[in-house]
């Protein structure tokens, strides 16, 4: 008896491809900081702490203790641990510049291939299905033509239609290539350039920066400016050394209503004149007024405010002889002096608002001018100084000792400039600014650039068919893809032939 034994074919199994290996901590990190999203998000973040620092009053601007003292204890505890009294030194905005930064250089880093081989490795030739594939496309039938004639049409077209052309041979078919705006596909990284510009120049500023305020009398001289210290629920002043010395010559008013008191409503435009001492560079007059700051060194002067305790910029008086005789009229600046017809000294020593008996001003209103008097120093030829007081004529006529003579003559004040006591300027040390505004200026171009040029490709296929020529005819664009389409209907029509196909995608 035979046995068959049936043996069945074995079929061999293929094996899984291995799992592949999950990423590495370090990689998935990389790929978190290059991410676009995480960067939006980042973004997102730094807006909301310019907000804050627009909503609340940072330490450094004028008017911070008034408001400082208006929050309640829970609001200057909560927001002095925050930091959002101070923000743009505060850490996390700085960590949030830096890691923003990390992320556009990341980002760049990992796009740019793409883009570089838009410049690199163009794509000369394509066939004519991948053609009528694309955004805009068209098929069109040329008779009675040569081959180079067709190609030359189709080239002058393109150049008619700003289209730098490339011709190319392959397979025994003619390809036409025509760009043009490939610089656009770079213009993101011209705009990341710019932000990474204006986070670096923020960054100098908030490191090496330094604002501050100086208040300057006319004759005063000083080197330093007073910072605002914040530290959780305590404010303190802190004092910083100028390289240089500035001298206050004289400071102006100008009031909208000169009858009116020196108030910031009725001023309009404070003038501070002053000379710069410095040692390295010799000295040099300034003027800064509202709305015109003085830059120097660095260093950024502008107004902040003014000390409104009434005084006078000059002074004109009526001097009358004691014995008899002619008044006359005499004008003297702020510390300044002037002599009378018989050599008598007249020096202009300071001038109050609302004199008192007694010097005591404590309630009189800032600014307001309801009894001014001038403080004089009268010296007679080979005699002493004597101090004198000028009063309004109203004045000498309710006031007995208004009229007193001192040295020989009565006193009268006839006409004044009012003036405050003092200006106070607001000096700003930005060694970013300047890469800031360059920042932003670049960012404005790099956008307008990018959001209203287009990097525009386009392709035609020379192709000889039953004694004609089909030329199939491609493109596309990154941006504006309507103007994109009527600049191809116009390069279409240009080509010329029997258009039979036109394709949109």
């Amino acid at each position: 008896m035979s046995a068959i034994e049936e043996t069945k074919p074995q079929v061999a199994v293929p094996k899984a491809p291995p799992a592949a290996a999950a990423p590495s901590l370090v990689t998935r990190g990389l790929n978190l900081l290059s991410s676009v999203r995480f960067g939006v998000t980042l973004l997102v973040l730094l807006a909301v702490a310019c907000m804050i620092g627009m909503l609340i009053v940072q330490q450094n601007v004028e008017g911070f203790d008034k408001y400082f003292t208006d929050l309640t204890p829970a609001q200057k505890f909560l927001y002095g641990k925050l930091g959002f009294f101070d923000i743009y030194h505060a850490w996390y905005f700085n960590l949030i510049l830096l890691v923003l930064s990390l992320n556009i250089v990341l980002a760049s880093i990992d796009r740019f291939p793409s883009a570089w081989s838009y410049i690199k490795k163009k794509k000369l030739d394509a066939s004519a299905h991948w053609l009528r594939g694309q955004e805009q496309s068209a098929s069109l039938k040329l008779e009675d033509a040569g081959r180079e004639t067709v190609v030359e049409r189709v080239s002058s077209a393109f150049a008619a239609n700003r289209l730098k052309a490339k011709v190319t041979e392959k397979n025994g078919k003619t390809f036409v290539f025509g760009e043009k705006g490939v610089w656009n596909r770079l213009g993101a990284y011209a705009v990341h350039v710019a932000l990474l510009t204006i986070f670096f120049g923020a960054f100098l500023t908030s490191e090496f920066g330094h604002t501050g305020s100086m208040g300057l009398e006319p004759g005063q001289t000083s080197d330093e400016m007073s910072e605002t210290v914040f530290n959780v629920d305590q404010v303190s002043q802190e004092s910083f050394q100028l390289p240089f010395k500035i001298e206050c010559t004289d400071i102006e008013q100008k009031l909208i209503r000169k009858e009116g008191a020196i108030t910031s409503d009725n001023t309009l435009d404070w003038l501070t004149r002053i000379k710069i001492k410095d040692p390295d560079y010799g000295e040099r007059e300034a003027l800064v007024h509202l709305n015109a700051p003085y830059d120097y060194r660095g260093y950024r002067l502008f107004q902040a405010s003014f000390i409104a305790d009434g005084k006078a910029r000059s002074i004109r008086l009526r001097v009358t002889p004691q014995q008899g005789g002619a008044s006359q009229d005499i004008t003297i600046p702020r510390n300044g002096k002037t002599r009378l017809a018989d050599g008598t000294l007249v020096e202009f020593k300071d001038f109050s608002a609302n004199f008192t008996v007694g010097g005591n001003n404590a309630n009189a209103e800032e600014g307001v001018y309801t009894n001014p008097a001038a403080t004089l120093s009268v010296t007679p030829p080979g005699g002493a100084a004597t101090k004198a007081f000028a009063f309004t004529p109203e004045m000498a006529e309710r006031a007995p000792f208004a009229k007193q003579p001192v040295a020989g003559y009565t006193w009268r004040l006839v006409d004044f400039e009012k003036a405050p006591k003092a200006h106070v300027l607001s000096i700003q040390k930005d060694p970013g600014s300047a890469i800031v505004y360059l920042g932003f200026a670049l960012l404005g171009l790099t956008l307008f650039a990018v959001f209203f040029f287009s990097h525009d490709r386009v392709w035609a296929l020379v192709e000889e068919k039953a004694g004609a020529f089909e030329v199939v005819v491609g493109g596309n664009t990154n941006r504006n893809h309507l103007g994109f389409g009527d600049r191809f209907k116009k390069l279409v029509a240009d080509i010329g032939g029997e258009p039979f196909e036109v394709k949109k995608a």
